[in-house]
C-alpha cells in the first residue's frame, strides 16, 4: 500500500524513509519522504501560497511544485503572505474537498552525453526535489485596487511571481539518481514562474502558469522536453488520504464540443482542440456516507509552447511498491522500456523519466484498459489486475512536450493551465459499467464544464480576434450562420474583351447577423480576460491642478449626493465580443468596507430583451445573440412594423413562444430588470437621474478635443466647469442618513455578457474605488457658509447602547467597550 503525506492540523505527517540502492533487482519504495527544513548554510527562501480569488483554491510554491503535497519546504507555517492554512487544491473553494495531492514540473534534456531530468519531485521515497529558490521571496501583484502598490505590473486579480533553479547539489531533497546511483547532475536552468487567477465567472475555475525556462549554463541544452507530473488523490479532506487515493483514474481529451457555437451544419461540433490530461474520482463518492461528494474533475492543458510542431506525450501509471502487478502503466509495443522495477508503471531515475517525457505515447484512457487484449497491435497486454485498474487506483500522469534546444542565455516561454470542471459525475451507479462497458460509462459523465473552462483558459492567454502585434492577423474563426435571416446575393461580371463576352456569376449568402465567430487568437500572448465596463471611479480628470474622480460625493447633514460620469463605462468596447456591451449602473452603500456589507440602493439598466431560440426538433431553447432593443424587435417581428406600439416581446413566453416557422421559434425575457426610465422623466423606474438631461452628446469623447472643436463658450454646451461631459453625468441622493457614522459609497457598471461565448454578465467590484464619507457638510461648504462647530452625540449617554445599534465599534468588536466609545466634533 502506498502511503501519502497528508496535511494534519497544518503540519506535514513525516513518513518512514526507504532507501533504494542501485542494482538489477530493484523494489519500488512504499513510502514518501517530505523534509521539513532546508539543509543549507545559507537557506533559500521557500514560499508557499495559494490562489483563492476564483472558485479553485490552488497552492503554488517556488520549488517547481504546486498543490502542496510534493513541496520541498514545510507548509505548517501556512501562507507566506497571510499565514492562512494552505488548501492544496480545493474545488470548489470552501467545499472541504481536494482535487490534487501534488504536482510538479519535470524538465529533461541531453547535456553532453548525459540524458538528464530535473524534477520538482518524483513523488516517491527518494524525493527528487531538484528545484530550489534563491534568496528572492515570492512577489504578489493584483489588478484589484489601482491605489495599492501591488497594482503595478499586475496582469490578473492575483499574480504570484517567483524564481527557482536546479543547480543546488546539497539542498534538502536532492539525492542520488535512483536508477544509476550517481549524484544529481543539474541542467543549469533558471525557471521564472508567474501564476495568474481571476474571479470572473468564465475564469474562476482555472489558474494559468507562465514559465520562462532559461539556460544559465555554458553549453547548449539539446532535445529539451518539459512535463507536468500530477498525482490527484481526489476525496473529502476529512477522509484518510490513503483511502481517498485508491479510486482515481485519468485520461486524455483531444477535442471538446464548442459550446459557444450553434449546432448547425456550418458550425462544427468538435471544433475546440483542448488537449487536456484529466483526472477524476471513479464515481464522485456520490454514495459515500458521512463525507462530501467529489463529483468534479480537474485537468492540465498546454497553452503555449515555443513551436506548434512539438511532440506531445501523455503517460499515466499506478505506482505500487508492494505488488508489481499493480505497478502498471500502458506501454506501446514500439516504445517499450524495462524500468527495472518489476512493473511497467513507475519510471525511476533520470533515464526512465526522460523516456516518459519523450516516448510520444498517448496512453489510452484508464477506464478503457479492459478493452486492450493480447493481440492488440499497438499496446502491450495489461496485467491480470486490469479489471481492478479500470475501476481506479492511486493513479498519476505526466503530460509532456518537446523537443526544443536552449542556447546559453536563451529563455523559452511556456504556458500551462490547471483547470477544474463541475458536475462530471451525476450517478454513482455509472461505475457499474466498468470494466466491460467503458462506452456506457463515458455516456454517464459530462466533460462540458471542463472543456468550456479549458477553452476560456486559452482565450484569456490569447484573446480571440485580437491582433495584438498589429501584423494584420487576428486568429482563427469559424464562419457560421448564427441566425435565420439571410439573403442570397449574386455578383455578375462581364468580360467584353472576349468573343462571345464571358459572364461570371458569384453568389454568396449575406447574413443579417454577424457570422464570424472567433475561436483562437493571433498567437501573441494577451493574458487579459473579459472584464465589465470600467466603473465610474476609474475615470479621472485633471482640473485646476487637481485630479477629480468620475465618482464624487457631496455630503450635507443627513444626506449624501452621489455624482458620477459614465463616459468610459458606456463607450468602452468589450475585449472579446468587440461590442459596446454596457448595460447599466448600480448604486451601493455600506457601513464598512466588507463586500457582504454593501446594500443595493438603486439601479438603472437599458431596456433590452434576450431572444431564446428553439433548437430544432427538441424542447430546448438557447441564448445565442446579444440582447435586442424594443425597437429592433418591433421592426423584426411586429405585424405593423417598427411603429407598432401594441406589439411587445414579453407577450411571448416559453410556454407561449413566437412561431415564425418550424426553424424559427422564439421567446423573450428582459435582460436584467429594464429599469430604463430615469428619475428625470414621467413614469420613472429608478431614482437615478441625469444631471443634464438635455445636454447633447458631443461628436468626440475627449474633453480637450471638444474644447478645440468648440472654443469657449460653445464648449459649455458639452462640458461641466470641471471638464466632465455633461451627457454622461448622473446623480443619486441618499437621504435620512445618520451624521454620526461613516458610509462607504460606490457605483458599479455592468454589462450583458457575451451569449455567443457563453459569458455571463459581469459587474465591476463594489469594494474597489469606493468613497468613504459622513453625512455632514464638506470642508469647502463649512468654510463657504461659515458654519458653526458642533458636537455629537450630545449628550453622550452611557446607556445609549450605541455599540449594540452599530453606531460604534464596527469592525472592532474584539476591543473593550470603553475603548470604542467616541464623541464627534464637526465643522472644525
Amino acid at each position: 500500500m502506498v502511503t501519502k503525506a497528508l496535511k494534519l492540523s497544518g503540519a506535514l505527517l513525516l513518513l518512514a524513509i526507504v532507501w533504494v540502492g542501485y542494482g538489477e533487482a530493484r523494489n519500488l519504495p512504499s513510502a514518501r519522504v517530505y523534509p521539513t527544513t532546508p539543509a543549507m548554510a545559507s537557506s533559500p527562501i521557500y514560499c508557499n501560497t495559494y490562489h483563492n480569488v476564483g472558485r479553485i483554491a490552488l497552492e503554488v510554491s517556488n520549488d517547481g511544485s504546486f498543490a502542496g503535497g510534493l513541496t520541498v519546504s514545510d507548509i505548517s507555517s501556512g501562507d507566506y503572505f497571510t499565514g492562512d492554512e494552505l488548501p492544496s487544491c480545493e474545488f470548489p473553494k470552501g467545499s472541504r474537498t481536494t482535487y490534487c495531492f501534488g504536482a510538479d514540473i519535470w524538465i529533461g534534456a541531453v547535456l553532453d552525453r548525459d540524458t538528464l531530468v530535473s524534477t520538482g519531485a518524483d513523488g516517491w521515497a527518494v524525493p527528487g526535489h531538484e528545484f530550489h529558490p534563491d534568496d528572492r521571496p515570492m512577489v504578489y501583484r493584483s489588478t484589484i485596487d489601482p491605489a495599492r502598490p501591488e497594482f503595478e505590473g499586475a496582469v490578473s486579480e492575483q499574480d504570484y511571481l517567483c524564481w527557482y533553479y536546479d543547480t543546488c547539489r546539497n539542498c534538502t531533497g536532492v539525492s542520488n539518481d535512483e536508477y544509476d546511483g550517481r549524484a544529481h547532475i543539474p541542467l543549469n536552468i533558471e525557471v521564472t514562474q508567474t501564476t495568474y487567477s481571476w474571479s470572473y465567472s468564465y475564469a474562476q475555475d482555472f489558474v494559468l502558469f507562465d514559465y520562462g525556462i532559461k539556460n544559465i549554463g555554458d553549453e547548449r541544452l539539446r532535445r529539451v522536453y518539459m512535463g507536468v507530473y500530477v498525482d490527484a488523490d481526489i476525496h473529502d479532506q476529512a477522509l484518510d488520504g490513503n483511502e481517498g487515493a485508491q479510486d482515481d483514474f485519468c485520461g486524455f481529451r483531444h477535442y471538446q464540443p464548442a459550446r459557444y457555437l450553434e449546432r448547425v451544419e456550418s458550425c462544427p461540433v468538435d471544433s475546440d482542440e483542448v488537449n487536456i490530461a484529466w483526472t477524476a474520482d471513479n464515481d464522485g463518492d456520490l454514495d459515500r456516507v458521512g463525507y462530501n461528494a467529489v463529483p468534479n474533475i480537474t485537468a492540465t492543458r498546454i497553452i503555449r509552447t515555443p513551436s506548434d510542431s512539438l511532440e506531445v506525450s501523455f503517460n499515466w501509471w499506478v505506482s505500487n511498491g508492494d505488488n508489481p502487478a499493480l505497478d502498471f502503466g500502458p506501454q506501446a509495443r514500439a516504445t517499450y522500456r524495462d524500468y527495472g522495477t518489476g512493473g511497467t508503471g513507475t519510471p525511476i531515475g533520470d533515464r526512465n523519466k526522460y523516456h516518459v517525457l519523450t516516448n510520444g505515447e498517448f496512453d489510452y484512457d484508464q477506464p478503457r484498459i479492459a478493452t486492450i487484449g493480447p493481440l492488440d497491435s499497438i499496446w502491450l497486454q495489461p496485467p491480470s489486475t486490469k479489471d481492478t485498474l479500470a475501476k481506479g487506483l492511486d493513479t498519476r500522469y505526466v503530460l509532456s512536450f518537446g523537443p526544443f534546444d536552449i542556447e546559453p542565455g536563451q529563455t523559452l516561454p511556456l504556458t500551462l493551465a490547471y483547470v477544474g470542471g463541475v458536475d462530471f459525475h451525476s450517478s454513482a451507479d455509472n461505475l457499474n459499467n466498468l470494466p466491460n462497458n467503458p462506452d456506457a460509462w463515458y455516456e454517464g459523465v459530462n466533460f462540458d464544464s471542463l472543456g468550456a473552462k479549458a477553452t476560456w483558459a486559452e482565450w484569456v492567454y490569447d484573446n480571440p480576434g485580437v491582433d495584438t502585434d498589429s501584423d494584420g492577423y487576428a486568429g482563427e474563426f469559424t464562419y457560421c450562420w448564427l441566425s435565420g435571416d439571410s439573403v442570397l446575393n449574386c455578383d455578375i461580371s462581364v468580360d467584353s474583351t472576349v468573343t462571345p463576352p464571358d459572364t461570371t456569376v458569384n453568389c454568396h449568402w449575406d447574413y443579417d447577423v454577424a457570422d464570424t465567430t472567433w475561436r483562437k487568437g493571433d498567437g501573441v500572448p494577451d493574458f487579459r480576460g473579459a472584464s465589465p465596463p470600467p466603473s465610474p471611479s476609474t475615470y479621472t480628470l485633471v482640473a485646476g491642478g487637481k485630479h477629480i474622480k468620475g465618482l464624487r460625493v457631496e455630503p450635507t447633514v443627513g444626506k449624501i449626493r452621489v455624482i458620477w460620469n459614465g463616459v468610459l463605462s458606456e463607450n468602452t468596447e468589450d475585449v472579446f465580443s468587440r461590442e459596446h456591451d454596457f448595460e447599466g449602473y448600480r448604486v451601493w452603500i455600506a457601513r464598512d468596507d466588507r463586500r457582504a456589507s454593501y446594500s443595493l440602493a438603486s439601479s438603472y439598466d437599458i431596456e433590452d430583451f434576450n431572444r431564446y431560440e428553439n433548437v430544432k426538433n427538441t424542447s430546448e431553447y438557447k441564448l445565442l445573440l446579444s440582447p435586442f432593443s424594443l425597437q429592433e424587435l418591433r421592426c423584426m417581428y411586429a405585424p405593423e412594423g417598427c411603429n407598432d406600439d401594441t406589439w411587445h416581446p414579453l407577450t411571448y413566453t416559453r410556454s407561449n413562444p413566437l412561431f415564425i416557422s418550424a426553424d424559427s421559434i422564439y421567446y423573450f425575457e428582459p435582460q436584467d430588470f429594464n429599469r430604463s426610465i430615469l428619475g428625470n422623466y414621467v413614469g420613472a423606474q429608478t431614482d437615478i437621474r441625469k444631471i443634464y438631461p438635455n445636454a447633447p452628446r458631443p461628436p468626440v469623447l475627449d474633453p480637450d478635443s471638444i474644447r478645440i472643436l468648440y472654443p469657449y463658450p460653445e464648449d459649455t454646451a458639452y462640458l461641466t466647469p470641471e471638464g466632465f461631459i455633461k451627457a454622461y453625468e448622473y446623480e443619486y441622493t441618499f437621504e435620512n442618513l445618520l451624521p454620526t457614522v461613516p458610509y462607504w459609497i460606490n457605483v458599479t457598471a455592468f454589462d450583458y455578457g457575451s451569449p455567443s461565448s457563453g459569458l455571463a454578465a459581469l459587474e465591476t467590484s463594489v469594494t474597489v474605488g469606493s468613497i468613504t464619507t459622513y453625512a455632514l457638510e464638506s470642508t469647502d461648504a463649512v468654510a463657504a457658509n461659515n458654519s458653526k462647530a458642533f458636537v455629537y452625540p450630545n449628550p453622550y449617554r452611557l446607556d445609549g447602547a450605541y455599540r449594540d445599534l452599530g453606531f460604534e465599534a464596527r469592525g472592532e468588536l474584539d476591543r473593550p467597550e470603553d475603548r470604542t466609545r467616541a464623541i464627534h466634533f464637526a465643522n472644525l
